[in-house]
């Protein structure tokens, strides 16, 4: 068994701190006929208790965008740009500093959590496995550790929780156990890819409520990756949506729920039924997300967007979504040659005013 891992725990600090700092990520993953670009240029910024949502169909990058902030992509990944977590670059470092920094910087939680657990060992041994790794800890501070993270979830009873096996406990129980694992290593980002998925909506709030808590008790930044928009809009601080690679569209939920901008933002919110309207007709986005080994020339979504014109055949910049109370929001932008608003001059007056915002 490796030895513990005895170094000082990731901090940050400072009013309005970025915990990950993602800057112009490309990621591609070259065959011998074709290349497939996986991930297209995204920016994204998460700052310290705020819960980031990145929503888009199957395929639009989300999962890799999130297994880079871990280092976790496989060998054949080719990876550009820069992702800071907690300050600390990820692309290019060894193995060796990756594994300090996953559990003790950042955390992963999945969509199931069945998979993620081993059935052979009892929850206690993996929790206690897991904390001896990232923490230089007796083997009685372990357990006390163990079952601290299992209060933190709401787990009752966490000194019987600890003897079950993955078997014996509901799929609620085993995603705040997988919470739980994670919170033991005192990370200060939560990734969580799409983990309500499997739960039923109950459980659902639960976990919502739960994460909601941790980001504002544990000054814990969260990544949360999702196709559900309800999800986004009852948990969420701000929102990135993605399609084809590349975040179109982002802002506060706030903002963006109200003043969806992108073509491609408001067809996924017209495909989802609003409560207290009775009997609906839902929409639909034709077509299928591109083939990423030849995506589409200017704007991805043109091939299915019924508001696509010559224009879109070439890139479109990021525009500065207009807000009702003022000129510019300065936190809501999307990237379409159709949204009314206001471009900058350059991406660097953009990113320099989305910075202004932040802190």
């Amino acid at each position: 068994m490796s030895s513990p891992v005895t170094t000082k725990p990731f901090e940050t600090t400072g009013p309005g701190k970025q915990v990950l700092e993602i800057t112009d990520l490309k990621v591609s993953f070259p065959g011998l006929f074709k290349t497939v670009q996986a991930v297209r240029s995204i920016d994204l910024n998460i700052g310290v208790g705020e819960i980031h949502g990145l929503v888009g169909e199957s395929g639009s990058g989300k999962s890799i965008t999130a297994m880079s902030c871990l280092g976790l992509l496989p060998d054949s990944a080719v990876v550009e740009g820069s992702v800071k977590v907690t300050g600390h670059e990820i692309n290019g470092t060894p193995e060796k500093q990756l594994a300090r920094l996953r559990g003790g910087g950042a955390a992963m939680i999945f969509q199931n959590p069945m998979k993620a657990l081993n059935p052979f060992f009892s929850v206690g041994q993996q929790m206690f496995d897991v904390i001896r790794c990232h923490r230089d800890l007796s083997k009685n501070e372990i357990r006390a550790e163990a079952e601290k993270a299992l209060q933190a979830v709401q787990l009752p009873d966490p000194h019987l929780a600890l003897k079950k096996y993955p078997h014996q406990m509901s799929g609620g129980q085993l995603q705040r156990v997988v919470i739980a694992m994670a919170l033991a290593c005192r990370p200060r980002l939560l990734i969580a890819d799409e983990p309500t998925t499997a739960l039923d909506v109950t459980v659902q709030a639960q976990i919502i409520t739960l994460l909601r808590a941790l980001a504002r008790d544990h000054d814990l930044a969260i990544l949360f990756i999702t196709h559900d928009l309800g999800v986004v809009a009852s948990l969420c601080d701000r929102v990135s949506v993605m399609y084809a690679g590349e975040v179109v569209e982002s802002g506060s939920v706030g903002d963006l729920f109200a003043n969806p901008s992108h073509p491609y933002t408001r067809k996924l919110m017209s495909t989802v039924p609003k409560l207290g309207l009775g009997e609906q007709s839902l929409d639909f986005i034709p077509g299928q997300v591109p083939d990423m080994s030849s995506p589409p020339a200017g704007c991805a979504f043109n091939p299915r967007c019924d508001m696509a014109t010559d224009a879109c055949l070439q890139p479109a910049n990021k525009v500065l979504v207009v807000s009702k109370d003022t000129d510019v929001s300065g936190k809501h932008w999307a990237a379409c040659h159709h949204v009314t608003g206001k471009k900058p001059s350059s991406e660097t007056a953009l990113s320099e005013t989305l910075e202004e915002h932040n802190a």
